[in-house]
């Protein structure tokens, strides 16, 4: 790939690459001609992941961590600031989701939640923009949610840390823009992941999510490639503390029954 959209000479780190939106994300900006870097908690399914970039004729390497762990977190972005390779993008997809009442919900599960959707993004966003800082380039990418700027019931934890994720990506933005650092979130709709399964593969259940896609279906996991390599390269140098809904259209599209008169 050559022009606004090459990611030639760029290393991309990508976390919860080893399956699902992360997966697809990496192989996409590996056909972009990023190095990658690749984080995760299942080192065997990262090596897959990696396998497949390589086999294409890309780089990529792992490292295993678990984002619940802040530690862990901290100590590979030590490593990685020690040793390399100093990370151009970053890609904060990793992250969990969780259901249930709010009465029956636990501080320990609030306190998991966030740790994992937003501390861990904080910490990477904090570690490796120094590198990006110093030399006048960056990319940072994280992942919110079509949440983030709403509420939904049974869902306060998850709900709160994508709130808190754009909120983060806003400040960061400001904090990076006189070092030559963009950040934006993307906020993923409902897509046909493993984390999705639940709803995906029942039918009543899929039948009730689909009804509030304007376009009438689950996202594909391939079509997160395109926003992504997007914001990573310098086509999107003049955006930054922005969100892009990628939801066929539940966020922004009211979508009804059309009644037509007779």
């Amino acid at each position: 790939m050559t022009g606004l959209f090459s990611l030639a000479g760029r290393t991309a780190m990508v976390t919860g690459a080893s399956r699902g939106l992360g997966r697809a994300i990496a192989l996409g900006l590996a056909q972009a001609g990023a190095s990658l870097v690749l984080a995760a908690r299942d080192g065997a399914k990262l090596e897959e992941t990696a396998g497949e970039i390589r086999d294409a004729g890309g780089q990529a390497r792992t490292i295993a961590f678990d984002l619940a762990d802040l530690d862990a977190v901290q100590a590979a972005t030590r490593k990685l600031n020690a040793e390399g390779p100093a990370i151009d993008i970053l890609v904060n997809n990793g992250a969990i989701g969780g259901w249930g009442p709010l009465h029956d919900s636990t501080l320990g599960q609030w306190e998991n939640m966030f740790d994992v959707n937003v501390s861990s993004m904080y910490l990477l966003c904090r570690d490796l923009s120094k590198g990006m800082a110093a030399r006048k380039w960056g990319r940072i990418i994280n992942f919110a949610s079509y949440v983030s700027d709403t509420g939904r019931p049974n869902l306060s934890a998850y709900v709160a840390s994508k709130h808190a994720v754009l909120g983060l990506t806003r400040s960061i933005a400001a904090d990076l823009a006189p070092h030559g650092v963009t950040c934006n979130a993307i906020a993923p709709g409902f897509f046909d992941t493993d984390m999705a399964a639940p709803t995906v593969g029942h039918p009543e259940r899929a039948k009730i999510f689909r009804s509030a896609i304007a376009l009438d279906r689950f996202g594909d996991p391939k079509e997160m490639v395109g926003p992504v390599q997007f914001l990573a390269s310098d086509a999107s140098a003049y955006i930054t503390g922005h969100m892009l809904p990628v939801d066929g259209g539940v966020a922004n599209i009211l979508s009804l029954p059309v009644v037509v008169e007779t």
